[in-house]
């Protein structure tokens, strides 16, 4: 029994305006982490199969496939598809394990930062290499 007059469930009047439910709330974020998850599975793959045919390489040989623009975009989308997944499941690690808000909040403000930090840290470090910006020895 609900403590609103007429009503049944246990949300409240004005999440039943907005039309908050269960599952409106965290779907969003349980999609996303899924398909992050597929999309790094192939990615994953191909990367493993892309350091294996580097293993021997010199550095300029390196710097020259990397440099090609199929390897430079997978690179790119496999950067981000893995700090966003990974991103997502440590804030759900947060969430669950951190009861002090203050600290709770810290830690999502740091993981945002950090996350986005490192993803565009490793984009960057692509395209530098796609545009020619560093130098072949």
């Amino acid at each position: 029994m609900s403590a609103y007059p007429g009503q049944d469930s246990f949300r409240t009047p004005i999440k039943i305006a907005r039309r908050l439910g269960a599952s409106k709330s965290g779907v969003h974020h349980w999609w996303v982490q899924r398909v992050t998850a597929i999309a790094l599975i192939p990615l994953s793959i191909w990367f493993l199969f892309f350091l294996g045919a580097l293993v021997h390489a010199s550095y300029p040989m390196v710097l020259a496939t990397i440099a090609q623009p199929v390897p430079a975009f997978l690179l790119i989308v496999l950067s981000l598809c893995l700090f966003w997944h990974g991103a997502l499941g440590i804030q759900v690690i947060i969430e669950d394990y951190v009861h002090t808000r203050w600290l709770e909040v810290t830690l999502q403000i740091a993981l945002r930062f950090g996350a986005i930090l490192a993803a565009l840290a490793c984009v960057l470090a692509v395209l530098a290499i796609w545009l020619g910006v560093v130098p072949q020895h």
